[in-house]
């Protein structure tokens, strides 16, 4: 069933890079419509090598990591409120899969489409380490905008 505009909601992909502040920057303004719902959405990166490290110092890292998801939380929260958008944040525990997250998420939430911006990784390093807007892209239900921030090299 298509949602009607009133019930609209976008799903936008969020970090703490420039390029999802451009994202975000570009939704706001050439598509968004005082209807619709923005829900924010984040994947945590995960702690890799946690076996080899003293507890002391996985406690350090995994309290840096919630101050960093605290942060990306209220400056897009801010952001939203600066532009009177209605909408929410939502932390997704990804499990090194953030494409499949997003797009899990994409499918509970209702969205009529996801925006997203891109990390800006070459042709290399998109082979070897995989791209999320790329598995979104090719995953999701719904359509998907990837938002290229001018200064990207590919």
């Amino acid at each position: 069933m298509a949602a009607t505009a009133a019930e609209r909601k976008v799903l936008l992909a969020v970090d703490g890079s420039e390029n999802a502040e451009y994202a975000f920057e570009w939704y706001v303004s050439n598509m968004h419509r005082p209807e619709n719902k923005l829900i924010l959405v984040h994947c945590p990166e995960t702690l890799a090598n946690v076996t080899v490290m003293s507890p002391s110092k996985v406690q350090d890292m995994m309290n840096e990591s919630e101050i960093k998801i605290k942060s990306i939380e209220t400056k897009f929260e801010t952001k939203m409120n600066k532009n009177g958008m209605k909408g929410h944040f939502v932390r997704l525990d990804s499990q090194d899969k953030p494409g499949s997250a997003i797009c899990q998420c994409a499918e509970d939430q209702g969205v009529t489409y996801i925006v997203t911006g891109t990390r800006g990784l070459g042709k290399l390093r998109r082979t070897i380490m995989g791209s999320v807007s790329d598995y979104v892209i090719h995953h999701a239900h719904v359509p998907v905008l990837v938002v290229r921030s001018k200064d990207s090299k590919q």
